[in-house]
């Protein structure tokens, strides 16, 4: 037998398959695992008369950790067929065990995901180690694929449609005692030796165990499609589900469509409508996209890609954070859910109570969602200490400033703090625009001074840009890489400039669509479109959350600094609205109770209806698909923009920043593999169509005409 599974046989005919796949840390479905279960499955058929059960476990950390991505993404339309036959090959194997005629359990020791929830599923009873930290349910979507080895079609038939669609179309996944409370597994147990000792009670107690779906009479739990119940759910949840996507992202609907066709057929016709729809996503370019940079690019970084080598790991025990404002709170608690002490400083007790509250109330969401105990709650709490004095950030191995975007204002306090924590702490800020290079003169070592740009509201975002100044040291680089992996957020290394990576893509964003409402382009047609180019939010939406008072400071803060520096500021058609919208009309945004859109209480938001008289023009019309493309372009510009200047320096950075920091279009893959996958040279045919159009803006960096000169990739 092969060592990929162990096949071992006791005394009391119980044979235990364990999973423990030679030269990886964890089980994948890959070739060398489908032969192994292709001769445990014969040889399960040829000793059956000997055998009073099966135990499937594993020797790994994790139970199995699904298909194997290094394969996956290298399918394409020309292997369709082959991959298809070879899914029903695996999808036959699992058919094949759970219809063995003796009681096969899922002993589950660590994370069972994807492919190895789909092994669990297609055993006939399933315990758990009682681990917090074990994970369990179907993530493919988050990758652009379905559950294919039956994950579908055993899961709708588990739970009904209505039940199970939560767990296939969000990945949604589960700890032990949910999935348990949720009839996923039927068991717990303590450790993995009363794991096995269940698992053999259970099947000396259930000889004669078939799965429930294979009992005659059965029925999906809720009813097939044509229940009244189900059908009216039905009738709404392709256009839910629409109105989420925008038609960007396949995998939620065909998952849709495997369930609900696969729910009026029988078994095996439901497992052939499965394959076929997964298939279908496996060899598409949407797949591709999102394999590579949501597993592949951001293992790469949370692996330290972008961390400096020859530095020990490095632990940051107490923080000091300067500004108790929505930034600075966030900050407060993600590092005190991660174990760090915290001096939470403003300028007064008040502001930092103030603060402080903040991070209670958010803690007390998690108490009343049941994601944490009130002993857990007051224990991070109790890691927070606020203060009005400098003396209290004694000790502080690093200090974090998140105060308002005033350069005098930073230096005065990051100098002060300073003084206190001493020479060896680092010293952070951020701004989320300012040069960190100009920054770090305020400290006398600028060596140990770093950018750190959080995202609001920081307790969701993922991202953590961290920015190296020109004096910044290697050592300083690591520690910041090191404290953003300690509070469980995805670290990208840019090099300084103004506005850094994503504020500055950003920005040509939210101007591209303040310059378009301009032209004259309505702006319902402006949101729109952006959503359907893949944005989670609308220009005109997202410059209201910032603030249009906030974007002009900004503008005519870096036009001072450019004209201090002999360089002339840069002009934007976007500047003109902003102006007008700041001065004439007296609307800044959302805090200020209206900008782009109306607030009014108790409703949602609307477009300023007044935006259509002031702006809109009969013949400031364009096409829909120049409206998406110049959004996304713009954009995907300035991210080459960026590597050119050495802004950024690895495509993973790019890629992954640019979707976690700025929401580029998850679909596209982030915003150098948007270019990858349209093709370079179409790329820039586009491109140059748009410079013609709109402005010079959209022009192809020259490292873009070289590389596809070279015919290179991102």
């Amino acid at each position: 037998m092969s060592e990929a599974i162990r096949y071992e046989k006791g005394q009391d005919g119980i044979v235990v398959l364990t999973m423990d796949m030679p030269g990886q840390s964890a089980n994948t479905m890959n070739a060398v695992y489908r032969e192994a279960m292709a001769a445990c499955v014969a040889r399960l058929a040829a000793e059956k008369d000997s055998i009073a059960g099966v135990i499937i476990t594993s020797a790994k950390k994790t139970f199995f950790a699904g298909g194997d991505l290094n394969e996956l993404i290298k399918v394409g339309k020309p292997e369709a067929k082959a991959f298809y036959d070879m899914v029903l090959t695996l999808k036959a194997q699992l058919r094949s065990l759970e219809t063995l005629g003796r009681p096969v359990v899922a002993a589950i020791n660590g994370a069972a995901l994807g492919g190895g929830w789909e092994i669990c599923l297609a055993c006939h009873y399933r315990i758990a180690v009682d681990d917090a930290s074990l994970q369990l349910g179907l993530p493919e979507v988050t990758l652009g694929l379905l559950p294919g080895g039956g994950g579908v079609v055993r899961m709708v038939r588990m739970l009904g449609i209505e039940k199970a669609l939560p767990y296939l179309l969000e990945g949604k996944k589960v700890r032990p005692q949910q999935a348990l409370q949720a009839g996923l597994i039927d068991e717990l147990a303590a450790n993995h030796d009363e794991l096995l000792a269940k698992a053999r009670a259970w099947i000396i107690a259930n000889p004669a165990a078939v799965q429930r779906w294979d009992v005659k009479g059965y029925q999906i739990p809720g009813g097939t499609p044509s229940n009244p119940k189900v059908a009216q759910m039905l009738a709404i949840a392709p256009s839910i589900l629409r109105a989420k996507t925008q038609g960007t992202l396949p995998a939620p609907e065909k998952i849709l469509c495997a369930a609900v066709e696969g729910a009026q057929v029988d078994f095996d016709t439901a497992h052939l409508i499965e394959t076929r729809y997964f298939t279908e996503l496996t060899t598409g370019q949407i797949s591709k996209n999102l394999i590579g940079t949501f597993w592949f690019q951001l293992n790469e970084i949370n692996a330290g890609g972008s961390r400096p080598q020859g530095f020990a790991p490095h632990k940051t025990q107490k923080v000091g954070v300067l500004g108790a404002g929505m930034m600075g709170a966030g900050i407060a608690f993600v590092s005190a859910s991660a174990g760090i002490d915290v001096v939470l400083k403003d300028i007064n007790l008040a502001a930092a109570e103030k603060g402080k509250a903040h991070c209670a109330a958010l803690l007390d969401k998690k108490v009343a969602r049941g994601q944490m105990t009130v002993e857990q709650r007051e224990a991070v709490l109790a890691r927070i200490v606020t203060s009005e004095s400098d003396a209290d950030l004694s000790g502080c191995d690093l200090i974090i400033e998140a105060v308002f975007e005033d350069r005098q204002l930073k230096a005065k306090v990051s100098a002060a703090a300073q003084q206190v924590a001493g020479g060896e702490a680092v010293i952070a800020s951020n701004t989320s625009t300012l040069p960190i290079t100009g920054l770090a003169t305020a400290v006398p070592d600028q060596s140990k001074f770093i950018g750190l740009h959080f995202f609001s509201p920081v307790e969701k975002m993922p991202l953590v840009e961290i920015i190296k100044g020109a004096q910044t040291s290697a050592e300083t680089l690591a520690r910041g890489f090191d404290f953003v992996l300690q509070i469980k957020k995805t670290p990208i290394v840019v090099n300084d400039s103004r506005g850094f990576f994503t504020s500055r893509v950003f920005g040509t964003f939210t101007n591209e669509g303040i310059a378009m409402l301009g032209e004259g382009v309505s702006a319902p047609m402006i949101e729109t479109e952006a959503r359907k180019a893949g944005m989670p939010v609308g220009p005109l939406a997202i410059s209201d959350e910032v603030s249009l008072s906030l974007m002009s400071h900004i503008r005519l803060q870096t036009a001072r600094d450019l004209q201090a520096e002999g360089q002339t500021p840069i002009e934007h058609p976007a500047f003109a609205v902003i102006d007008l919208m700041l001065n004439e009309f007296k609307r800044s945004g959302k805090a200020a109770g209206g900008g782009f859109y109306e607030y009014p209480a108790g409703t949602s938001k609307r477009l300023w209806p007044e935006l259509k008289t002031r702006f809109e023009k009969p013949d400031g019309q364009i096409p829909a698909k120049d409206v998406r493309d110049r959004l996304l372009f713009v954009q995907a510009i300035e991210t080459v923009r960026c590597v050119e200047e050495g802004v950024l320096t690895s495509t993973a950075d790019a890629n992954v920043g640019s979707i976690f920091g700025i929401g580029f279009a998850a679909w596209t893959g982030g915003a150098l593999q948007f270019i990858n996958q349209y093709g370079l040279k179409d790329f820039i045919a586009r491109a140059q169509y748009l410079a013609e159009q709109y402005g010079e803006r959209f022009t192809p960096p020259a490292l873009l005409l070289d590389k596809a000169a070279k015919g290179e990739m991102f």
